[in-house]
Protein backbone atom coordinates (compact mmCIF):
# COMPACT_ATOMS: atom_id res chain seq x y z
CA UNK A 1 0.00 0.00 0.00
CA UNK A 2 1.09 3.81 -0.94
CA UNK A 3 0.81 6.78 1.65
CA UNK A 4 1.72 10.37 1.77
CA UNK A 5 2.41 10.80 5.44
CA UNK A 6 2.78 14.58 5.44
CA UNK A 7 -0.01 15.25 3.03
CA UNK A 8 -2.47 12.85 5.29
CA UNK A 9 -1.57 14.43 8.26
CA UNK A 10 -2.31 18.18 6.51
CA UNK A 11 -5.69 16.57 5.20
CA UNK A 12 -6.80 15.37 8.58
CA UNK A 13 -6.19 18.33 10.25
CA UNK A 14 -7.69 20.19 8.10
CA UNK A 15 -10.88 18.05 7.91
CA UNK A 16 -13.18 20.23 10.07
CA UNK A 17 -12.43 23.73 7.83
CA UNK A 18 -14.02 22.01 4.40
CA UNK A 19 -17.31 23.06 5.08
CA UNK A 20 -18.03 25.55 7.57
CA UNK A 21 -22.00 25.58 7.80
CA UNK A 22 -21.26 21.59 8.52
CA UNK A 23 -19.10 21.42 10.91
CA UNK A 24 -20.70 22.30 14.05
CA UNK A 25 -23.20 19.25 12.95
CA UNK A 26 -20.35 17.01 12.82
CA UNK A 27 -18.23 18.13 15.48
CA UNK A 28 -20.79 17.03 17.86
CA UNK A 29 -19.97 13.29 17.18
CA UNK A 30 -15.92 13.53 15.07
CA UNK A 31 -14.80 12.13 17.58
CA UNK A 32 -16.49 9.09 18.06
CA UNK A 33 -15.98 8.60 14.56
CA UNK A 34 -12.41 6.98 13.42
CA UNK A 35 -12.85 8.00 9.83
CA UNK A 36 -15.67 10.22 8.03
CA UNK A 37 -15.93 11.62 4.27
CA UNK A 38 -19.23 12.98 2.96
CA UNK A 39 -19.27 14.34 -0.71
CA UNK A 40 -21.68 16.21 -2.84
CA UNK A 41 -22.12 14.12 -5.88
CA UNK A 42 -23.46 16.37 -7.61
CA UNK A 43 -21.10 19.33 -7.74
CA UNK A 44 -17.75 16.01 -7.41
CA UNK A 45 -16.71 18.14 -4.16
CA UNK A 46 -15.80 17.02 -0.29
CA UNK A 47 -18.02 18.34 2.03
CA UNK A 48 -15.99 16.90 5.18
CA UNK A 49 -12.94 14.29 5.54
CA UNK A 50 -11.63 13.11 8.67
CA UNK A 51 -8.49 10.52 8.44
CA UNK A 52 -10.08 9.46 4.90
CA UNK A 53 -6.69 7.45 4.23
CA UNK A 54 -6.42 5.55 7.65
CA UNK A 55 -6.58 1.49 7.48
CA UNK A 56 -9.54 0.42 8.92
CA UNK A 57 -11.43 -3.17 8.62
CA UNK A 58 -13.99 -2.53 6.19
CA UNK A 59 -16.52 -5.48 7.52
CA UNK A 60 -19.53 -6.11 5.19
CA UNK A 61 -18.88 -2.64 3.40
CA UNK A 62 -16.64 -5.46 1.40
CA UNK A 63 -20.09 -7.36 -0.09
CA UNK A 64 -20.17 -3.77 -2.50
CA UNK A 65 -17.11 -5.17 -4.46
CA UNK A 66 -18.39 -8.78 -4.03
CA UNK A 67 -22.68 -7.62 -5.42
CA UNK A 68 -20.95 -5.90 -8.19
CA UNK A 69 -18.73 -8.23 -9.12
CA UNK A 70 -21.77 -10.71 -9.58
CA UNK A 71 -23.84 -8.29 -11.42
CA UNK A 72 -21.12 -7.87 -14.00
CA UNK A 73 -20.23 -11.09 -13.89
CA UNK A 74 -23.62 -11.52 -16.52
CA UNK A 75 -24.96 -14.77 -14.40
CA UNK A 76 -27.47 -13.06 -12.43
CA UNK A 77 -30.15 -15.23 -13.74
CA UNK A 78 -28.10 -18.69 -13.57
CA UNK A 79 -28.05 -21.30 -10.24
CA UNK A 80 -26.22 -21.34 -7.70
CA UNK A 81 -25.92 -24.63 -5.84
CA UNK A 82 -25.11 -24.31 -2.14
CA UNK A 83 -22.02 -26.06 -1.04
CA UNK A 84 -21.17 -27.00 2.45
CA UNK A 85 -18.37 -24.64 2.03
CA UNK A 86 -21.07 -21.67 1.77
CA UNK A 87 -22.69 -22.48 4.83
CA UNK A 88 -19.82 -22.86 7.28
CA UNK A 89 -19.79 -18.84 7.99
CA UNK A 90 -20.56 -16.60 10.56
CA UNK A 91 -23.64 -14.69 11.39
CA UNK A 92 -25.38 -12.83 10.31
CA UNK A 93 -25.92 -15.54 7.43
CA UNK A 94 -29.79 -16.45 5.40
CA UNK A 95 -29.08 -19.66 6.87
CA UNK A 96 -29.34 -21.87 3.42
CA UNK A 97 -29.22 -25.24 3.78
CA UNK A 98 -26.67 -27.68 1.15
CA UNK A 99 -28.10 -28.43 -2.12
CA UNK A 100 -30.96 -25.84 -1.94
CA UNK A 101 -30.46 -24.00 -5.68
CA UNK A 102 -31.16 -20.00 -5.51
CA UNK A 103 -30.60 -17.76 -8.85
CA UNK A 104 -27.61 -15.65 -8.17
CA UNK A 105 -29.83 -12.47 -8.34
CA UNK A 106 -31.28 -13.56 -5.12
CA UNK A 107 -27.76 -14.43 -3.53
CA UNK A 108 -26.82 -10.72 -4.40
CA UNK A 109 -29.87 -9.19 -3.05
CA UNK A 110 -29.74 -11.27 0.29
CA UNK A 111 -26.10 -9.97 0.31
CA UNK A 112 -26.56 -6.24 0.18
CA UNK A 113 -29.77 -6.49 2.11
CA UNK A 114 -29.95 -8.89 5.06
CA UNK A 115 -25.62 -8.59 5.02
CA UNK A 116 -26.16 -12.54 4.77
CA UNK A 117 -22.77 -13.79 4.66
CA UNK A 118 -23.27 -17.12 3.21
CA UNK A 119 -24.81 -15.57 0.43
CA UNK A 120 -21.63 -13.04 -0.24
CA UNK A 121 -19.84 -16.39 0.18
CA UNK A 122 -22.02 -18.09 -2.25
CA UNK A 123 -21.17 -15.43 -4.88
CA UNK A 124 -17.42 -15.44 -4.47
CA UNK A 125 -17.06 -19.38 -4.88
CA UNK A 126 -19.89 -19.51 -7.94
CA UNK A 127 -18.38 -16.30 -9.57
CA UNK A 128 -15.32 -16.75 -8.85
CA UNK A 129 -15.26 -20.79 -9.38
CA UNK A 130 -13.68 -20.55 -5.75
CA UNK A 131 -13.10 -18.30 -2.93
CA UNK A 132 -9.48 -17.93 -3.26
CA UNK A 133 -9.53 -17.31 -7.65
CA UNK A 134 -12.74 -14.63 -6.24
CA UNK A 135 -10.67 -12.79 -4.20
CA UNK A 136 -7.95 -12.22 -7.03
CA UNK A 137 -11.20 -10.84 -9.15
CA UNK A 138 -11.96 -8.82 -5.79
CA UNK A 139 -8.26 -6.98 -5.67
CA UNK A 140 -7.84 -6.69 -9.60
CA UNK A 141 -11.21 -4.76 -9.63
CA UNK A 142 -10.29 -2.79 -6.82
CA UNK A 143 -6.74 -1.79 -8.28
CA UNK A 144 -8.67 -0.85 -11.74
CA UNK A 145 -10.97 1.68 -9.64
CA UNK A 146 -7.67 2.71 -8.07
CA UNK A 147 -8.30 1.27 -4.68
CA UNK A 148 -4.85 1.62 -3.90
CA UNK A 149 -5.13 1.10 0.10
CA UNK A 150 -7.31 -1.64 0.09
CA UNK A 151 -6.19 -5.86 0.22
CA UNK A 152 -9.30 -8.07 0.11
CA UNK A 153 -8.68 -11.64 1.81
CA UNK A 154 -12.74 -12.53 1.46
CA UNK A 155 -16.16 -11.82 -0.03
CA UNK A 156 -18.18 -11.54 3.27
CA UNK A 157 -16.20 -9.00 5.11
CA UNK A 158 -14.83 -11.36 7.66
CA UNK A 159 -11.86 -9.99 9.75
CA UNK A 160 -9.14 -12.49 8.25
CA UNK A 161 -5.59 -11.54 7.57
CA UNK A 162 -5.07 -8.16 6.01
CA UNK A 163 -8.63 -7.45 5.01
CA UNK A 164 -8.33 -3.71 4.99
CA UNK A 165 -8.84 -0.63 3.40
CA UNK A 166 -9.29 3.24 3.84
CA UNK A 167 -12.56 5.55 3.71
CA UNK A 168 -11.02 7.34 0.77
CA UNK A 169 -10.91 4.10 -1.26
CA UNK A 170 -14.64 2.67 0.10
CA UNK A 171 -15.78 6.16 -1.35
CA UNK A 172 -14.16 5.41 -4.72
CA UNK A 173 -16.18 1.97 -4.80
CA UNK A 174 -19.28 3.14 -3.57
CA UNK A 175 -19.37 5.76 -6.43
CA UNK A 176 -18.16 3.28 -9.04
CA UNK A 177 -21.12 0.68 -7.35
CA UNK A 178 -24.15 3.21 -7.77
CA UNK A 179 -23.56 4.16 -11.39
CA UNK A 180 -25.01 0.38 -12.09
CA UNK A 181 -29.07 0.60 -12.22
CA UNK A 182 -28.99 -2.76 -11.23
CA UNK A 183 -27.48 -2.02 -8.09
CA UNK A 184 -29.00 1.17 -7.29
CA UNK A 185 -32.16 -1.05 -7.08
CA UNK A 186 -31.19 -3.58 -4.68
CA UNK A 187 -29.63 -0.84 -2.03
CA UNK A 188 -32.70 0.79 -1.67
CA UNK A 189 -34.92 -1.87 -0.70
CA UNK A 190 -36.20 -2.91 2.52
CA UNK A 191 -36.80 -6.50 2.11
CA UNK A 192 -36.77 -9.18 -0.28
CA UNK A 193 -38.45 -12.50 -0.24
CA UNK A 194 -37.31 -15.79 -2.30
CA UNK A 195 -37.30 -19.48 -2.64
CA UNK A 196 -35.37 -22.20 -3.31
CA UNK A 197 -35.80 -22.76 -7.43
CA UNK A 198 -36.01 -26.54 -5.57
CA UNK A 199 -38.09 -25.98 -2.87
CA UNK A 200 -40.96 -23.48 -3.47
CA UNK A 201 -42.16 -24.24 -0.17
CA UNK A 202 -39.29 -22.96 1.41
CA UNK A 203 -39.21 -18.87 1.78
CA UNK A 204 -36.54 -17.00 2.87
CA UNK A 205 -36.78 -12.94 3.83
CA UNK A 206 -34.12 -10.37 3.82
CA UNK A 207 -34.52 -7.48 6.01
CA UNK A 208 -32.56 -4.74 5.73
CA UNK A 209 -30.17 -3.32 8.52
CA UNK A 210 -30.37 0.21 7.21
CA UNK A 211 -32.52 1.89 9.26
CA UNK A 212 -32.22 4.68 7.38
CA UNK A 213 -34.18 3.55 5.02
CA UNK A 214 -37.28 3.23 7.19
CA UNK A 215 -36.64 6.80 9.17
CA UNK A 216 -34.90 8.99 6.42
CA UNK A 217 -37.10 9.71 3.67
CA UNK A 218 -34.15 10.89 1.34
CA UNK A 219 -31.94 7.93 1.94
CA UNK A 220 -31.75 5.66 -0.87
CA UNK A 221 -29.06 2.71 0.18
CA UNK A 222 -26.25 1.76 0.63
CA UNK A 223 -24.85 -0.62 2.83
CA UNK A 224 -23.74 -1.38 6.49
CA UNK A 225 -21.02 -2.74 8.08
CA UNK A 226 -19.99 -4.12 11.79
CA UNK A 227 -17.78 -6.84 13.21
CA UNK A 228 -15.92 -6.32 17.02
CA UNK A 229 -12.45 -5.13 14.99
CA UNK A 230 -14.24 -2.71 12.39
CA UNK A 231 -17.14 -1.17 14.47
CA UNK A 232 -20.31 -0.33 13.26
CA UNK A 233 -19.76 1.39 9.69
CA UNK A 234 -21.93 3.10 7.03
CA UNK A 235 -22.08 4.14 3.55
CA UNK A 236 -24.65 5.81 3.25
CA UNK A 237 -26.54 8.07 0.35
CA UNK A 238 -29.32 10.12 0.36
CA UNK A 239 -30.84 12.48 -2.62
CA UNK A 240 -33.22 15.19 -3.04
CA UNK A 241 -33.91 17.07 -6.42
CA UNK A 242 -30.46 17.93 -7.50
CA UNK A 243 -28.48 17.18 -4.06
CA UNK A 244 -26.91 13.85 -4.10
CA UNK A 245 -24.74 13.35 -1.14
CA UNK A 246 -22.84 10.16 -0.30
CA UNK A 247 -21.01 9.81 3.21
CA UNK A 248 -18.45 7.11 3.88
CA UNK A 249 -18.63 6.25 8.10
CA UNK A 250 -16.23 4.03 9.69
CA UNK A 251 -15.67 2.62 13.25
CA UNK A 252 -18.34 4.91 14.75
CA UNK A 253 -19.13 4.76 18.56
CA UNK A 254 -21.74 7.39 17.85
CA UNK A 255 -24.92 6.29 16.89
CA UNK A 256 -24.51 5.89 13.06
CA UNK A 257 -28.13 6.42 12.45
CA UNK A 258 -28.62 9.68 13.95
CA UNK A 259 -25.29 11.47 13.17
CA UNK A 260 -26.08 10.25 9.33
CA UNK A 261 -29.44 11.77 9.63
CA UNK A 262 -28.23 14.99 11.11
CA UNK A 263 -25.63 15.36 8.04
CA UNK A 264 -27.73 14.77 5.63
CA UNK A 265 -30.45 17.43 6.84
CA UNK A 266 -27.66 19.84 7.20
CA UNK A 267 -26.74 19.78 3.91
CA UNK A 268 -29.69 18.78 1.92
CA UNK A 269 -32.84 20.77 3.62
CA UNK A 270 -30.56 23.93 2.13
CA UNK A 271 -30.92 25.27 -1.25
CA UNK A 272 -27.65 25.27 -1.44
CA UNK A 273 -24.59 23.51 0.09
CA UNK A 274 -22.21 27.11 -0.42
CA UNK A 275 -24.78 29.78 -1.44
CA UNK A 276 -23.00 32.48 -3.40
CA UNK A 277 -22.37 35.97 -2.35
CA UNK A 278 -24.59 37.74 -4.05
CA UNK A 279 -23.13 40.25 -6.86
CA UNK A 280 -23.36 44.00 -5.86
CA UNK A 281 -25.92 46.16 -7.26
CA UNK A 282 -25.55 48.12 -9.87
CA UNK A 283 -26.12 52.00 -9.71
Amino acid sequence: MHFLPKLLVALSLSATLLLANLAPVVEKFENQIESLIIKDLSNKKVLYAKETHKEVRPASLTKIMTAILAIESGKMNEVVTITPEMTLVEPSKAGFKVGEKFYLRDLVKSALIQSANDSATGIGIFVGGSSENFVKMMNKKAKALGMKETNFTNAAGFDIGDHLSTAHDLMLLAEYAIKNKSFNEIVKMNKHTFSPINNKNKIYTSWTHNKLLRTHKYTIGIKTGYTSKAGPCLIARAKKGEKDLLLVMLNSKENRWKSAQAIFDEVIEKERVNPPKPSPTRK
